[in-house]
């Protein structure tokens, strides 16, 4: 399948390399042309233009925010204009619901194809292919997506024919993961405070809870180690500040996702812009007099 790719963070190179390991033809691009370079000595074409990047069968975003995703899917040469008639676009960015049923309208109107996908996972399982993916779009469109999504994850989980719903699940998702960082982070304050190793409490919150947020958000947080980041602070505090938006659209009262927004706001005030979203996990330490682990 001929697949372009746009946004090679992180996960974006990961996505867009097993893509290439699994068969695909891809064309990549990005607004720094550097990180292309290593998925060019894969195999990949480097394209010069968000269009060149839309002349395959699909094309593939995976961009930090709405503003990155509209500015590509909208602008004078973007996705819309360059796209084919019955291409697909398979959006895997975390963005709003209203995005994504703006941008399910537009790609309607010009008789192509819109598939939300975002995508469960930090870099690492990105790496490994083993992201879980939730989907959302036309039956058909769908169909098209289920081979280059089966190249980037070990699950995907098929909502309906509504894209905006797969993204509301990510946004829900990434607000259950900030709480697990949040509720860790102040037991950790806690028992460190009362003199228990956080290793040694570590390991019995992982034998209690053996799930990877415990696991993986646990051990961070235990070494107090925020740096380098694998998903940004930045970055969940846009997530949760994107939750807040569609639950007030949607008349939800959710106070613990007002709580996690002024702890991120907390976080930025501290200068943690550069720190990993997890460092939320360290506000309980800091404010209860800890110094860092």
């Amino acid at each position: 399948m001929k697949v372009g790719f746009i946004g090679l963070g992180h996960m974006g190179s990961a996505m867009a390399l097993n893509l290439l390991k699994a068969g695909h033809e891809v064309t990549v691009y990005n607004r720094s042309a550097a990180k292309a370079r290593p998925l060019a000595s894969q195999g990949a074409r480097v394209a010069g233009s968000i269009a060149e990047a839309c002349r395959g069968d699909a094309v593939m975003t995976m961009l930090a925010n709405d503003e990155a995703v509209a500015s590509v899917v909208e602008g004078p040469e973007g996705i819309l204009a360059s796209l084919g008639s019955g291409a697909l676009h398979i959006c895997s960015s975390t963005i709003s619901v209203c995005l994504s049923q703006r941008l399910a309208q537009l790609h309607a109107r010009s008789a192509q194809r819109y598939v939300a996908a975002p995508v469960f996972g930090r870099p690492e399982a990105a790496a490994a292919a083993q992201l879980t993916i939730v989907a959302a779009g036309e039956p058909a469109a769908l169909e098209t997506a289920q081979a280059p999504l089966a190249a980037i994850g070990s699950k995907v989980f098929v909502l309906g024919d509504a894209p905006e719903q797969a993204n509301l699940v990510k946004l829900s998702g990434n607000f259950l993961l900030a709480s697990v960082i949040e509720s860790l982070g102040e037991s950790f304050a806690l028992t460190r405070k009362g003199g228990v190793d956080p290793q040694r409490y570590l390991e019995i919150l992982t034998s209690l809870f053996n799930a990877p947020a415990y696991r993986i958000y646990g051990a961070l947080i235990a070494s107090g180690r925020f740096e380098p980041p694998a998903f940004a602070a930045p970055l969940g505090q846009k997530d949760i500040r994107l939750l807040l938006a569609v639950a007030d659209r949607l008349g939800v009262a959710m106070p613990v996702a007002s709580v996690l927004r002024d702890r991120f706001l907390a976080l930025m005030a501290q200068g943690g812009e550069h720190l990993d979203w997890s460092a939320i996990g360290g506000l309980a330490a800091k404010d209860a007099g800890l110094t860092a682990s």
